[in-house]
């Protein structure tokens, strides 16, 4: 039976959802009646509302509890998750603005379709039942279709969009026939009832073949091999700030949704789904490397190099138990910053070319000989990409390291041997960037590295966040490991 809210104090567990879904029609509303000259506005407070809801959360502001008739669930994992979507959320809003602009492709929906992506991953880390899965999930997919389109004039942009959508309303299709096998082997849409209808089934055989669908759908919404093939087309085709925005907050959404699904939900079933996690890292380590290793284009790049760095968050999540689910937290969290700083690097190269708003700066040729005219430039870069290699001391070893401990302490000792591997085989490609920058003479005209003195900043914050985190990382881990403690 549906309980209904009895008073306000109610719904204080959704009081950082309820403020982002404000805010974002506020913002709607006031967009309609600022000029194109105060358009600004409507961005600037859209990062401050996304900082104001960081500064919720951390506070602990409405506290813990289950509301909505048991569908919506805060706890400690899913206040490090939403606090982690809405500081990566406000980064993306700070690279997007003098991106677009310079391109005058900057409208106000831009900042609302990302405020309501974030109020579909908050709701979708919160997700405690079937349905407040799929809507959550459908929410965050149909406001990336959008974006991702944001150049209607561009045909690359076109392309990928509709890939992406069809694509991904496919695997949607995937993820609601699992979860219905799931509601019908159980009879319940109640995550923690499924796992109890889980335990005392003797013939789970729907319940399997109903999981094996979710993993496909939750594969394809991380972008895993070999669901990846919408991945390299739309990070290529859409503007580098809302690849930036797919690219990393969303992972966040993703590693939230296969924690309630596979660990609260299918629990019982664990030795199912951590054989097929574990296939699916393998895939994604040798697809994504290997298809990196060809690519001129950084953003292709970038995007097989997301492939594979799925492959290691898989690791974590076969290793099992709250050992592993911590370790993949920490490394969605590192990829997430790695990633904002990888296309955050594009967008400023780009900003700083005399011609801006031709120039995209999305070739690793393009990269040729910037050591010479922008050493401090080249310097983050390389930190960028030492990081993403899993090069010691940097954010992206540690992450690495700790999904490889989770899949030895899991008795996946052969998983740990092909992830050590692939990370050998992967640091090739990143190699290939800093040679371009450190090695290479220039080709055709270059940037004069002169990009806005914020931006430069914001991006100078986040490459060096990738050391200063690498050589303090206990602090982050600990606050995942204590987000599975209970």
């Amino acid at each position: 039976m549906i309980m209904p809210v009895r008073t306000a104090a109610d719904l204080l567990p959704l009081l950082p959802e309820l403020v982002v879904a404000g805010g974002a029609f506020a913002l709607l509303m006031l967009d309609l009646f600022v000029g194109e000259r105060r358009r600004f506005l409507t961005h600037l407070l859209g990062i401050a509302l996304l900082v104001a809801v960081v500064a919720m959360v951390a506070a602990g502001v409405g506290g813990h509890g289950t509301v909505l008739s048991g569908m919506f669930v805060r706890d400690a994992a899913a206040d490090v998750l939403k606090l982690a979507i809405c500081a990566v959320s406000a980064l993306a809003l700070i690279y997007t603005w003098p991106y677009l602009r310079e391109r005058g492709l900057y409208k106000g929906e831009v900042t609302v379709l990302m405020l309501f992506a974030v109020l579909g991953m908050m709701l979708l880390v919160s997700a405690n039942s079937l349905v407040m899965v799929y809507v959550a999930l459908e929410m965050l997919s149909l406001c990336s279709y959008a974006l991702v389109v944001t150049d209607r004039d561009s045909p690359w942009g076109s392309e990928s969009g509709i890939k992406y959508f069809v694509l991904g309303s496919l695997a949607s299709g995937l993820l609601l026939y699992g979860l219905s096998l799931i509601y019908g082997a159980t009879g319940t849409l109640d995550l923690a009832s499924i796992a109890a209808a889980a335990r005392e089934s003797s013939s789970p055989l729907m319940l399997v073949t109903g999981l094996v669908f979710v993993v496909a759908g939750i594969a394809f919404k991380f972008g895993a091999a070999p669901f990846h093939m919408w991945l390299p087309d739309v990070y290529q085709g859409a503007p580098t700030p809302i690849t930036l925005f797919i690219g990393s907050a969303p992972k966040l959404a993703a590693f939230g949704m296969t924690y309630r699904l596979l660990e609260v939900a299918a629990g019982p079933l664990e030795d199912h789904w951590r054989m097929m996690l574990a296939a699916l890292a393998v895939l994604s380590l040798a697809l994504g490397n290997l298809g990196a290793l060809v690519q001129s284009n950084l953003k292709r790049l970038l995007a097989y190099s997301t492939v594979s760095h799925v492959g290691f968050l898989f690791i974590g999540f076969a290793g099992g138990g709250a050992q592993g689910f911590s370790a993949a937290m920490f490394y969605a969290i590192s990829y997430a910053l790695m990633s904002a700083a990888a296309f955050g690097a594009i967008v400023v190269l780009s900003s700083c070319s005399p011609t801006a708003g031709g120039f995209e700066a999305d070739r690793i040729d393009d990269y040729k000989g910037l050591n010479a005219r922008s050493p401090w430039l080249a310097g983050l870069i390389l930190c960028i990409m030492a990081s993403l290699a899993g090069v010691p001391p940097f954010l992206g070893f540690w992450a690495k390291l700790a999904v490889l401990r989770a899949a030895l302490d899991g008795g996946l000792m052969w998983l740990a041997i092909v992830g050590v591997v692939f990370a050998v085989i992967g640091a090739f490609y990143y190699l290939r960037v800093i040679k371009a920058m450190y090695f290479d003479a220039p080709e055709g005209q270059m940037p004069e590295a002169k990009a806005n003195r914020p931006l430069r900043i914001v991006f100078g914050v986040n490459a060096l966040a990738l050391l200063a985190l690498g050589l303090a990382w206990n602090p982050i881990m600990a606050w995942c490991q204590k987000a599975f403690a209970g």
